[in-house]
């Protein structure tokens, strides 16, 4: 999961937790300014009513640990239809679909974009290949060189 640095491990377990007793998984937290946004998943999709009852609950939990010292905005959501690949898992769940990923090549020291069906995903290498929609060239890709990897929607 990726966790902004400025919240207190013990209270992302427990917001974890909470989102694992909804039957859901905390998949990110994140906290800008006075917003706290919580992105959830579950194998067959996140509706409303999950996100209305992590919210009720990690509401409760955060009056309970006092978090913050005012007002505070909680938003609660589903990865979405363009969702980021957070973790192995998400690449494994994903092959065969279209992804977008930003990535930085080596070779030119610049980086790219490349929108391609996952092909492969190497968890001892920790390496993906994909093929580029457009030119058909197959890639393999380092986790390390990738800056984001998301689901790219098919209408």
């Amino acid at each position: 999961m990726n966790a902004s640095n400025t919240l207190d491990p013990g209270l992302l377990d427990e917001l974890a937790d909470v989102a694992e007793a909804s039957g859901c998984q905390l998949l990110d937290c994140e906290l800008k300014g006075t917003v706290l946004r919580l992105t959830i998943d579950r194998p067959e999709g996140v509706t409303i009513d999950d996100c209305q009852v992590v919210s009720r609950q990690t509401s409760a939990l955060l009056d309970v640990a006092d978090f913050g010292s005012g007002r505070y905005l909680l938003e609660v959501s589903s990865p979405g239809l363009d969702r980021k690949l957070y973790n192995d898992e998400d690449y494994d769940r994903y092959l065969g679909s279209k992804v977008r990923i930003s990535w930085r090549d080596p070779d030119v020291n610049n980086k790219k974009t490349t929108v391609g069906i996952l092909e492969t995903f190497d968890r001892t290498q920790k390496e993906v290949a994909l093929k580029d929609v457009s030119t058909g060239e197959s890639l393999t890709i380092s986790l390390k060189q990738i800056d984001s990897a998301r689901l790219e929607p098919e209408f």
